[in-house]
């Protein structure tokens, strides 16, 4: 199982050892995204930074949809089907997310790629950034609602 972790709070009065759990999540700024998997040392780090980010279990769906659109390559390139056949061995995106989502392979393992994504805020705006989801608000667990919340974060080009 991946999780999908968006950094719902900027910088302003954030402890020390918060901005440094983000920094490890590769969420240094507002509306980044990263994919991390379901193990007890990033459960950790979500609880610690839980009033910072809001998480959940990613679908293959989605996770395809978001490598294709917001996937980068380090030199601003776009992911694409021919690069990952040829450096993953998976047939295309598609087939590469759903391993990714099943826990096979990790994000971070496809080469020379940008560990985040760079998402527009959600359309209608965030709800409340200091309450957490299960009262309202925008942040901490959201389960399966998470590809929800990315799929307006895409914007009129990824859906």
């Amino acid at each position: 199982m991946m999780f999908a972790v968006i950094r719902v709070r900027g910088r302003t009065g954030v402890r020390r050892d918060i901005e440094d759990t983000l920094k490890m999540l590769n969420l240094t700024r507002i509306n980044h995204c990263a994919l991390v998997p379901d193990t007890p040392a990033y459960r950790g780090m979500l609880q610690k930074v839980r009033d910072y980010v809001t998480w959940g279990e990613i679908s293959a769906e989605v996770a395809e949809k978001l490598i294709r659109s917001r996937g980068r390559l380090y030199g601003d390139k776009p992911i694409t089907d021919e690069y990952i056949k040829d450096s993953m061995g998976y047939d295309d995106i598609a087939a590469y997310a759903k391993a990714l989502v099943e826990g096979k392979t990790l994000y971070k393992d496809i080469p020379n790629v940008k560990p985040v994504f760079r998402l527009h805020p959600p359309l209608k705006g965030w709800e409340n950034t200091k309450r957490h989801y299960s009262v309202g608000g925008s942040l901490g667990y959201r389960g399966e609602k998470i590809n929800e919340l990315i799929l307006k974060m895409l914007g009129p080009g990824g859906e």
